[in-house]
């Protein structure tokens, strides 16, 4: 039986880069024992060189994970103005706003907020 999620994996080109975006630009707490490990909450995410290994780099797409944040509006304002680009407009489901982005080597990511239960 799976029992949990142990970390979100995110291939990169450059480590330190990515660490830098992860922790400076996006202000996730960085592990105290893994460099290359960033925490959003209780959820780990782990920085990894595909090339290093012999395998080829693609970035994770169409996967984003959501970015929990009070006010998608304001954090979206915070990071455009440290250079982030969105794609498109913020959008709202009824549900949620999400408002999606890319960390420098191209992975998906979304900012998130739930404001009302779903519907069913």
């Amino acid at each position: 039986m799976i029992s949990g999620l142990d970390f979100i994996g995110i291939p990169s080109r450059d480590a330190e880069r990515s660490r830098a975006f992860y922790v400076d630009t996006l202000g996730l707490r960085p592990d105290d024992h893994a460099k290359y490990e960033f925490w959003a909450g209780k959820t780990c995410f782990g920085i990894w060189e595909p090339e290093k290994f012999g395998l080829p780099f693609a970035p994770q797409k169409n996967a984003h994970p959501a970015l929990h944040v009070d006010d998608v509006a304001a954090e979206r304002a915070e990071l455009e103005a440290k250079g982030i680009d969105f794609q498109g407009d913020t959008l709202d489901t009824g549900v949620c706003h999400m408002a999606l982005f890319t960390d420098p080597d191209g992975n998906d990511l979304m900012l998130h907020h739930r404001y009302a239960p779903r519907k069913a």
